[in-house]
């Protein structure tokens, strides 16, 4: 979940420097290669810290203010998945991470966008592509009076613009506060515009799109997909939008599977009831299983909390092995702190849980593998535990890990969903992370954030109309 704030002014920061309608749109979703290096080890330990940083934002997120902050640095990334919008007249193709846990959509801007620690493998922080809005004839820089710059600050902001409180205030020029975003991973700024976002078969004008020109460890836009009145599917006013996230890889090699985003115009009809969107090549297999779905909850928190954005939905149970772990109620559903509860989030990596809910897990899973040995020299190499050595079993068997939904729902994870093999002499280790905190804090949040890692294979779908989340399991590639 980002977290915007704004500043005072922008030197402070930049001294470095529809309407043809149609019901169904389907985009490439491809993994977004932010690693450190090919080696599994090292990647894995990366995502492992990095899911955990990206909790760690999540669970303290603050909604915007107009003072001028101090931008804490986050030292490590997470794994995404990309896809690439055109904004502007003509149209500019730009790269953007699909973010179910932030809601603006922004992307790197003008010919003096700087990215601070950018090195990542095959990008060169001296040459990302930038939007550039002078050649656009649609870019329009939005105004403090606008009603779009309160879904970033708030409707209060126009009383805290100057020159806005006259006796003519249609006269006022004052530009939207600049915007800070606080992700996991880093950080950017910029300022607000107003775009037209072109589809090959949809226009959608006056596009509120961020314009950033500083980032820290964000060398591609943000594509927000929450639930904030800024999101894509909000502006887009989308009933529903689903993905089918190809397997990591750990590497560049490129892949990709859909994004499809559906207009209100798609109808009403059941989802279940809807051909399984997925690649050409899936398209005449067999007809794939019904979606199972559970409904989305309502958002703790007063109307302008952060954790308004989320996804939340009810993990009645966890079960491991036919084995239904005892999770307090408290860490199931929000409390009156908003501590607690579950969250869907595309870009978090691994799934997260509080470490009550954590030691749980972990600890029936170690129940049940106590006759495999312990590999817990691994466990500290990658920041994952339990961790197995399995190099000399020649069978192994593996206890079953089940999320179990409100409504009956079950997301039966595939095996590679929640173990990776971690070395090459045999490995392997949970994918599951959590922190050294000993319960729900005073900052609120969710206990459990379910990770992509976890959704890989599945096709999942957000309905919007009718207010559920849907899933079943699905070949991406």
């Amino acid at each position: 979940m980002a977290n915007p704030k704004s500043l005072l002014t922008l030197t402070s920061l930049f001294s470095l420097f529809l309407l043809t309608l149609s019901s169904k749109l389907t985009l490439p979703l491809s993994p977004f290669p932010n690693y450190p290096s090919s080696d599994p080890l090292q990647a894995l330990s990366f995502h492992a810290s990095a899911s955990i940083s990206r909790a760690h934002h999540i669970k303290n997120s603050r909604k915007p203010n107009s003072s001028l902050t101090q931008v804490p640095l986050f030292p490590h990334s997470y794994g995404d998945y990309s896809v690439s919008l055109n904004f502007g007249t003509p149209p500019q193709t730009s790269s953007f991470i699909m973010d179910t846990g932030s809601s603006l959509v922004w992307f790197p801007c003008t010919k003096r966008y700087s990215c601070s620690r950018c090195q990542f493998p095959n990008i060169n922080p001296a040459k990302i592509p930038t939007f550039k809005p002078k050649l656009s004839s649609s870019s329009k820089i939005v105004g403090c009076q606008n009603p779009k710059c309160g879904w970033i600050f708030g409707p209060e902001v126009k009383s805290k613009c100057p020159n806005c409180n006259n006796p003519s205030p249609q006269n006022c020029s004052q530009t939207c506060p600049t915007y800070i975003i606080q992700y996991g991973s880093g950080t950017t700024a910029g300022i607000l515009l107003s775009e037209t976002l072109n589809f090959p078969k949809k226009i959608v004008p006056d596009f509120l799109v961020g314009c950033s020109f500083l980032s820290i460890r964000q060398p591609s836009g943000i594509a927000g997909f929450g639930r904030g009145p800024q999101s894509l599917p909000a502006q887009m006013g989308l009933s529903k939008f689903s993905y089918c996230l190809v397997s990591h890889k750990f590497d560049d090699t490129p892949q990709s599977s859909d994004l499809v985003l559906y207009s209100s115009s798609s109808g009403s009809s059941s989802s279940s009831e809807e051909e399984p969107t997925i690649a050409e090549s899936q398209r005449n297999k067999t007809r794939l299983q019904s979606l199972s779905s559970t409904p989305f909850q309502k958002n703790p928190g007063p109307p302008n909390s952060a954790f308004r954005e989320y996804y939340y939905i009810m993990l009645r149970k966890v079960i491991v092995g036919n084995k239904n772990v005892k999770i307090p109620y408290k860490f199931l559903v929000p409390g009156a702190d908003s501590s607690g509860g579950t969250i869907v989030d595309s870009g978090s990596t691994f799934t997260f849980m509080e470490k009550p809910v954590f030691e749980l897990v972990a600890e029936e899973f170690e129940a049940q593998m106590a006759n495999y040995t312990r590999a817990k020299e691994w466990e500290n190499k990658t920041g994952l535990r339990p961790c197995f050595d399995i190099s000399k079993e020649k069978k192994v068997d593996f206890p079953e890990l089940v999320f179990q939904f409100k409504g009956g729902a079950k997301m039966e994870l595939p095996l590679t969903n929640y173990f990776s093999l971690v070395s090459s002499s045999g490995v392997v280790c949970l994918t599951i992370v959590t922190d050294g905190v000993a319960g729900p804090g005073g900052n609120g949040g969710p206990a459990i954030i379910l990770g992509n890692y976890q959704q890989q294979n599945f096709h999942v779908e957000y309905d919007l109309q009718h207010e559920r989340f849907g899933f079943r399991k699905q070949s991406c590639k």
